[in-house]
C-alpha cells in the first residue's frame, strides 16, 4: 500500500506567480508518479473574501474574513495537525513560506512525535537578503522567522534546497536541481536566424534580484551606435510594483520605447507565441544583490526546455559547461548587447537539440525520487 502524504503551502495561486504554481503542480505531479497518494493543501479566497485553507478542491478550513482572518490562518494548526493523524499520512512536505512560529513549531513536533515525517522545501537560501526591503506588513513574519526557523528545522527530517548546502540550520538535506514537467512546456520551432532583428525575452516575476535593468542600460549603451541588427526585448511577468516602474522609467529615460515591451502575465497559447518570436532568454542578472552567487534557477531550465539559448550571471552547475549559455559577471554593470548578439549568431543548435541536453535530468520525476528515496516512505511501485 502507498503512502498517504500532504504537500504543504502557505500561500494560494494567483496570476503573479504563475512560474510557482506550474512548480508546485509538477512535484505533486511527479510524488503521485513516484507512487505516493499525495493531496495539496493551500490557501485561497474566495469572491466573498473569506479567508480557507483547501485540501485539494475541498474547503477544509474557514477563517472568515478581514485582518483577523489572515492572523488565524497563519496561527491555527490544530484542525490540520488532526487531520493529518487520523488520516494516517505518513509524509509531510512543506514549501517553506519563511513563516517559522511557535504555532507551526508545535504541530511539527506532534507529528514527528507520532512518526510522521516531515520535509522542509526552502526555494532559495540564503534569503536574507531577499528582505531588504520587504514590506512594513511582512516585516513582523520575518522577524519572527529569523528567530525561530533553527528551532523550526529540528523537528523536520531534511531540508530541501536548490543550493549546495549540506545542512541549513543544522538540518541535513537533500539537494535537488529545479526542473521541468516537459508535457507543460512546448519546444520552440526551428527557424532560420534573422541578420536584422534579434529578440531577447525575460519571464519572471520581476524583482530587483532579477537585474533586468542591466539589459535596459546595455540597450542604451548598444543603441548609441547605428546597429544593423535591432535588439528588441519582451519582458514577461508582474511582480513588485516599484521594480517595474523603475524599469519603464529607465526605458523612457534612454528612449527605448520602440524596443523594449511590457507584456505583464501571459500564459498558455499567448506566452508560446512570444517564446517563437524569441531568440534568447534573460536570466537572473542581479542575485549578487540578494548575496546568491550559486543556484539552480527555475527560469533557466525552462529557457533550455523552450529549446533557447539564454544569459545569466549566477553560478550553475548543471549548465556552466553547456554550449548554449552566456555568462554575464555578478555585477551591475550594463549588459554587454552585442556581446550576447555575437553570441547568439554563433551558435548552430536547434531547440530540440537544446531541450535534450536536460530531459533525462532536470525532469521533476528524476528530482522528486531523491526526495522519495532519501525518506522512509513506501511506494506502490
Amino acid at each position: 500500500m502507498s503512502c498517504k502524504a500532504l504537500f504543504l503551502i502557505f500561500h494560494g495561486f494567483d496570476n503573479h506567480n504563475v512560474g510557482i504554481s506550474k512548480k508546485i503542480a509538477a512535484q505533486v505531479k511527479a510524488l503521485k508518479q513516484g507512487g505516493l497518494d499525495v493531496g495539496l493543501c493551500y490557501f485561497a479566497i474566495d469572491r466573498h473574501g473569506y479567508h480557507k485553507r483547501m485540501i485539494d478542491e475541498e474547503v477544509f478550513e474557514n477563517y472568515g474574513k478581514g485582518f483577523f482572518a489572515k492572523v488565524r490562518k497563519r496561527i491555527c494548526y490544530s484542525k490540520l495537525t488532526s487531520y493529518l493523524l487520523k488520516q494516517d499520512i505518513r509524509f509531510l512536505y512543506i514549501r517553506s513560506f519563511h513563516n517559522a512560529n511557535p504555532f507551526l513549531i508545535r504541530m511539527l513536533k506532534k507529528l514527528k512525535n507520532n512518526g510522521i515525517q516531515s520535509v522542509l522545501e526552502i526555494p532559495t537560501f540564503p534569503y536574507d537578503f531577499e528582505y531588504k526591503n520587504v514590506p512594513l506588513s511582512d516585516r513582523p513574519r520575518i522577524f519572527l522567522d529569523r528567530l525561530l526557523r533553527k528551532s523550526l528545522a529540528r523537528y523536520v527530517y531534511r531540508i530541501v534546497t536548490f543550493s549546495n548546502d549540506k545542512l541549513i540550520f543544522g538540518t541535513p538535506t537533500i539537494n535537488l536541481s529545479n526542473a521541468i514537467d516537459f508535457d507543460q512546456i512546448r519546444v520552440k520551432s526551428a527557424k532560420p536566424k534573422s541578420a536584422n532583428d534579434f529578440r531577447l525575452i525575460g519571464v519572471a516575476e520581476i524583482h530587483f534580484w532579477h537585474g533586468l535593468d542591466r539589459v535596459i542600460t546595455g540597450m542604451a549603451d548598444y543603441y548609441k551606435k547605428p546597429r544593423e541588427t535591432k535588439v528588441f526585448f519582451d519582458i514577461v511577468g508582474e511582480g513588485v510594483p516599484e521594480e517595474i516602474n523603475r524599469l519603464k522609467t529607465l526605458v523612457t529615460e534612454n528612449m527605448l520605447n520602440e524596443y523594449v515591451a511590457f507584456h505583464g502575465t501571459r500564459t498558455g497559447d499567448e506566452l508560446d507565441l512570444l517564446f517563437e518570436k524569441a531568440d534568447m532568454g534573460v536570466a537572473s542578472l542581479g542575485r549578487h544583490r540578494s548575496n546568491i552567487t550559486s543556484m539552480k534557477s527555475l527560469k533557466n531550465r525552462e529557457y533550455a526546455a523552450r529549446g533557447i539559448p539564454f544569459v545569466y550571471s549566477e553560478t550553475d552547475d548543471d549548465f556552466e559547461k553547456m554550449p548554449y549559455i552566456l555568462k554575464a559577471p555578478a555585477d551591475d554593470s550594463p549588459l554587454d548587447i552585442g556581446e550576447v548578439v555575437a553570441f547568439y549568431y554563433s551558435q548552430n543548435l536547434e531547440p530540440v537539440k537544446i531541450r535534450n541536453t536536460i530531459i533525462d535530468t532536470l525532469s521533476w520525476n528524476v528530482q522528486m525520487r531523491k526526495v522519495i528515496d532519501n525518506c522512509n516512505v513506501t511506494t506502490d511501485e
